[in-house]
């Protein structure tokens, strides 16, 4: 059987805040070069992702996937740790 539903999108990213129940804030940067000064400009954004994993601490470099709406304003979960925060 064909998988119907469409592939969800992932993004890396840092956890800038971790200190709500059950969610973190992820800020995910993005570079691009500027189209008529040709300089590297370095943009971010910062998304609310649900977390259920205890022991994701800010700092940590973690996987989001898109998701349905879980509240106003997350969109987002966290589906693994990657790296581990820095200076610890």
């Amino acid at each position: 059987m064909e998988d119907l539903r469409a592939k969800r999108k992932l993004k890396t990213g840092t956890v800038v805040s971790a200190k709500m129940n059950k969610t973190v804030v992820v800020k995910i940067e993005r570079s691009y070069r500027h189209p008529q000064y040709e300089k590297i400009v370095t943009r971010a954004k910062k998304y609310y992702a649900h977390n259920e994993n205890p022991d994701v601490k800010e700092g940590d470099l973690v996987v989001i996937m898109e998701t349905r709406p879980l509240s106003k304003l997350k969109r987002w979960r966290v589906v693994e740790k990657v790296g581990h925060g820095k200076g610890a």
